[in-house]
């Protein structure tokens, strides 16, 4: 199957597992070794929230390319039988939307870009001086 084959929550299901495992790799070499201080420091990453914010930017700084952005719009509109209790709808969507993305430029072996826009989405933290999303 190619990348373009999966639907948005199958691309959000394996997107999430790739983000994950970049930042991590990123916060471990920031120097962490207490694993609560790591898991404090990738969740801000990670979470519904912090995800969303990454691709509002994404959209607010025009990053994305018409297929790219094409994929999320799949990976948002799925039908999500869920969402989190502390996050709004629309953000828990973006942030499925955002998985997608992640998912679908691994699976298709776009890893510079993969690399490309979650080393922007860690600046972009950088840039919001730690403060929460």
């Amino acid at each position: 199957m190619t990348a373009n084959s999966y639907n948005g929550l199958s691309l959000a299901y394996i997107g999430d597992a790739i983000y994950e495992l970049y930042i991590r790799k990123y916060v471990l070499s920031l120097g962490y070794t207490k694993v609560n201080d790591l898991h404090k420091h990738v969740i801000k990453f990670t979470s519904g929230e912090g995800q969303a914010y990454c691709i509002h930017k994404f959209l607010e700084l025009n990053l994305l390319n018409e297929d790219e952005l094409n994929i999320f719009k799949r990976g948002r509109n799925s039908h999500v039988n869920s969402s989190r209790k502390n996050l709004e709808l629309k953000d828990y969507l973006d942030a499925t939307g955002f998985e997608a993305l992640m998912g679908y430029l691994y699976l298709d072996n776009k890893i510079q870009r993969l690399e490309e826009l979650i080393d922007k989405c860690i600046s972009l933290r950088g840039e919001a001086n730690e403060k929460e999303f």
